[in-house]
């Protein structure tokens, strides 16, 4: 009886879990977090980077961000990126660094933050039926190349199928703790 090798497609799994853990800080809940910003692309030195990589965000308070440019000459350029990107709040540019000042959200704003969620949400659900997808082909064609019985085949279908709804559920409790922070 051979045993399949489900390691790749775990630490697909993982990664995936991780990677979306990782996007959903980016949405706003009401807290002032450096998450918010870090990822807003800014243009400078003739390529997009990150805006964490051009300067340093500090939370100042419960609904305060502050972005302190590395270099000073940014500013209006770090300003405008934020402006444009969707996060729905206004910089205010002050000597040597600019200050967000985050608004309560509104219902509505929550609301479509949630849709956001659910999107983003099925993004990652997608990645997860790829990959199971792509594992189910391989046990397939392991079959009929005679490297597995029919049984075994079954087998490593019902094993793999727990692996994915593991990883399911993982991401619904993901989006479930964040939809519950965006609405409180």
């Amino acid at each position: 009886m051979m045993a399949y090798d489900f390691k790749k497609m775990e630490e697909k799994l993982n990664f995936l879990a991780s990677h979306f853990e990782f996007e959903m800080t980016s949405l706003r809940t009401g807290r002032a977090t450096p998450a918010l910003l870090e990822n807003v692309r800014v243009e400078v030195y003739g390529s997009a980077n990150q805006l964490k990589n051009v300067a340093s965000i500090v939370v100042e308070d419960a609904k305060t961000l502050l972005v302190q440019p590395w270099d000073k000459g940014l500013m209006e350029t770090i300003s405008k990126a934020i402006e444009t990107s969707n996060i729905g709040v206004q910089p205010v540019v002050a000597k040597d660094s600019i200050r967000i000042s985050l608004p309560s959200l509104t219902e509505e704003r929550r609301k479509a933050l949630v849709k956001i969620l659910k999107e983003k949400t099925e993004e990652a659900k997608i990645s997860l039926r790829k990959a199971r997808d792509e594992v189910w082909r391989d046990i397939q064609e392991k079959e009929k190349a005679k490297t597995i019985s029919e049984d075994e085949k079954f087998r490593f279908k019902e094993e793999m199928e727990k692996k994915i709804k593991h990883g399911g559920e993982k991401l619904d409790e993901i989006a479930a703790k964040k939809e519950r922070e965006i609405m409180e």
